[in-house]
């Protein structure tokens, strides 16, 4: 939209009005002040036309930014309109130029999007953004209009003039400029031989001389905040941390955020083509370093809006970099997904699916050839790149033709998959058992490979909501007591020995018993950890995450065992599997893995494991799970959601801290984590954790007790300090 745009950021040190360069070099977050304007200007421009002006402490700017930019020297500090004169031969070309003040790092590139695109619309000489504070202080120039609304002057605190107190629109300091009238403004005034020449001294004369001055109003008071104190340093600090915690930030902006589970947008807002294809460059990209192409890419999908097209375009992007990319025909599990990228041993398997999310969002989950998640470190360098890179920077070719060079090749692995799972289980005792089981799909992609497996099993199979509908029948594809009430109706009516049900990618898995009763997956944990041992004679350590019973302790310790707990998200199950030959690994949100089989959740594999158990045992699963209880004894375990804030997740932590917690009403705490979210733990294995989602905008509470006065009472007392602490 600006080919000739040049940015110019003042940074030159102490006037009147603005503190010194070492100010500007004060950390703020992972960076420093100036930094943040910096990246501001390089939304815009390229280093190359980004101008800084320094001043006395020049050597320790330099220092910090190095020499990617123009530095332009103020050695008197007379002013921001006399910095502007200085900078004068390298911004006289420009159309239009950029100002900036670089102590105000948290203006949005909206904010100076909306600047530049106002000032153009406008022609104007001179735009600058303002805003309309309920207290606007006594540090920033109010705006003065005419009676037609138009721009006349702005006056300045540091002139002295006084402003009566309904003025409450501010002068920001940022401004978009045509160099020419605005350099002849600043140069009659400094041949009146003003000692200090301020930029928005040029308002009221290029109004005199009929020039137009616009102002472009930003809506977030928040933007304002300047850097001048320690104390304005962490009001500024907290209001970043918010802005990368809100939820729709990441999709306004078109960035991509990997969560615990994979990227997941909203489809349309931050799920677009365009970012899939940024993404998979990204990817191709890193193949390509690492001299992987051969070995290339697996790509599959499941029944979401779009994600056949997601995958499609995917496919087209790793053709264009010579990257060998395998696509599955048709919708495909997860777990099928991830065991073909294993059985391919290719570099990367890519599964377009947001698993259990609303049916508005699509997302992408990335994994290794044994099907573990890509760790945080090997996620953040995969969106940082993909983040920077424009469509005309993405490498792409017809699919079409891809598809004739044999550089995209189309497979199905469904036989080899089912194979796979069969190997793991006793297929001829559930046959012999004559099971009458039914599945619950969700609409997803659970259906074709959990049928077949049951019907060459011989099990008297009944599917529901099996047809695909991206709308997944108005709800979320998640499979939890509300959602199966249907499935829990029809076990209740007919004769089923079990019902079963997956989520939306089929990675994770629900059970219901006989009489219709949802069965919690800590205790399917349970059943299957004891299930292996008892009667498979395995042995082995077991893993969970942070949000997942203690009861598996209990049980572990029973068996000689160890127990790993990580932070939520299978990829951390999984690398603790891995270094320790873990038996089993789960989670409480219905996710688990056993040892020999990929390295990711696969709730088909489950489905089965637990209908052998039924086959096996020839005991009802409530029968099977009072022999567990009869070992461990019994927790009560609660969780809820919350809706999440930015500022609660900052606020949250921090009130912890500072209160240092010894005890939750009478219970002592024995200590406290911050692994993942706040965790208390307990006297016998009792525990309160409260986590923020990596994949939704709630904040999760769990509680596990020795009974349900006790559980509700912790409950209780997050709910009272979820609220104190958003006061």
């Amino acid at each position: 939209m600006f080919p000739n745009l040049k940015v110019l950021i003042l940074a030159a040190g102490p006037t009147e009005e603005r503190q010194t360069a070492a100010s500007l070099l004060r950390p703020l977050g992972e960076a420093r002040v100036i930094d943040h304007v910096l990246a501001l200007a390089r939304a815009f421009v390229p280093d190359e036309r980004i101008y800084v002006v320094v001043g006395r402490e020049t050597a320790a700017m330099r220092a910090h930014l190095g020499e990617t930019v123009t530095y332009v020297e103020q050695s008197e500090q007379r002013g921001t309109g006399h910095a502007v004169l200085r900078a004068r031969e390298v911004i006289e070309d420009a159309d239009p130029l950029l100002i900036l003040y670089g102590d105000t790092p948290l203006l949005r590139v909206a904010s100076i999007r909306g600047l530049l695109n106002r000032h153009r619309l406008k022609q104007a000489a001179l735009t600058l953004l303002t805003a309309v504070l309920p207290e606007p202080g006594t540090g920033y120039g109010r705006v003065v209009r005419d009676g037609q609304g138009r721009i006349v002057d702005v006056f300045d605190p540091v002139q002295g003039q006084h402003v009566t107190h309904d003025v409450q629109e501010i002068n920001v300091g940022a401004y978009a400029a045509q160099p020419a009238p605005l350099l002849r403004a600043l140069e009659d005034l400094e041949t009146q031989r003003h000692p200090y020449l301020l930029l928005t001294d040029a308002i009221h004369l290029l109004v005199r001389s009929g020039e137009r001055v616009e102002g472009y109003r930003i809506l977030d008071p928040e933007e304002v905040v300047g850097i001048n104190t320690e104390a304005d340093a962490e009001r500024a600090l907290f209001i970043l941390q918010k802005r990368l915690l809100r939820p729709r930030r990441v999709e306004e902006e078109g960035i991509i955020r990997f969560g615990t589970g994979g990227w997941r947008a909203i489809i349309g807002e931050g799920f677009t083509l365009h970012n899939v294809r940024r993404l998979c460059q990204a990817i191709a990209n890193h193949v390509v370093r690492s001299n992987m192409e051969e070995r290339g890419v697996l790509i599959g999908f499941d029944r979401r809006f779009l994600s056949d097209r997601a995958a499609q375009a995917a496919a087209e992007v790793f053709a264009g970099n010579n990257v060998r990319a395998i696509l599955l025909p048709e919708d495909a599990p997860t777990p099928l997904i991830t065991y073909a990228a294993h059985m391919e041993q290719v570099a990367y398997g890519l599964a377009f699916t947001a698993s259990h999310n609303p049916p508005e969002y699509n997302g992408l989950k990335v994994f290794h050839s044994d099907g573990a998640l890509l760790l945080d470190e090997e996620s953040r360098a995969l969106e940082e790149e993909a983040n920077r890179l424009g469509s005309h920077e993405v490498v792409k070719v017809d699919l079409d033709l891809a598809r004739r060079a044999g550089v995209v090749d189309v497979r199905d692995y469904t036989n080899a998959y089912v194979d796979a799972i069969e190997r793991q289980v006793d297929m001829r005792a559930i046959r012999d058992a004559a099971l009458r089981v039914i599945v619950d799909p969700m609409y997803g992609t659970g259906h074709l490979t959990l049928g077949i497996l049951l019907t060459e099993a011989r099990c008297r199979l009944t599917l529901i909501n099996e047809r695909r509908d991206p709308l997944f029948g108005g709800r979320s594809p998640v499979p939890n007591p509300e959602a199966l009430r249907f499935l829990s109706t029809y076990i209740q009516q007919g004769t089923y020995d079990l019902g079963l049900a997956t989520d939306g990618d089929a990675d994770r898995i629900a059970i219901l018993d006989e009489n219709g009763r949802y069965i919690h997956i800590n205790d399917v944990l349970l059943l299957l950890y004891a299930y292996l041992h008892d009667y498979r004679g395995e042995r082995g350590a077991v893993v969970r995450n942070v949000a997942t019973t203690h009861l598996l302790d209990r049980l572990a310790h029973h068996y000689g065992e160890e127990v790993y707990e990580v932070p939520v998200g299978f990829k951390h199950i999984a690398a603790a599997m891995k270094a320790h030959n873990a038996l089993l690994g789960g989670e409480s949100s219905g996710g688990l893995t056993i040892r020999g089989h990929i390295l990711g959740k696969d709730g088909i594999l489950a489905a089965m494991l637990l209908v052998e158990m039924r086959a096996r045992t020839g005991k009802r699963l409530s029968e099977l799970l009072e022999q567990i209880y009869d070992i461990t004894g019994r927790l009560v375990f609660r969780e809820d959601n919350l809706p999440m804030t930015p500022e609660l997740k900052v606020l949250l932590p921090q009130r912890v801290r500072q209160r240092d917690i010894r005890a939750i009403g009478p219970y002592p705490v024995r200590h406290i984590s911050y692994m993942d979210g706040v965790k208390f733990y307990l006297d016998g294995d009792n525990w309160l954790l409260l986590r923020f989602s990596g994949t939704e905008p709630v904040l999760r509470i769990f509680a596990e007790a020795d009974d349900e006065e006790k559980a509700q009472a912790l409950m209780a007392w997050a709910y009272a300090l979820v609220e104190e602490s958003a006061r």
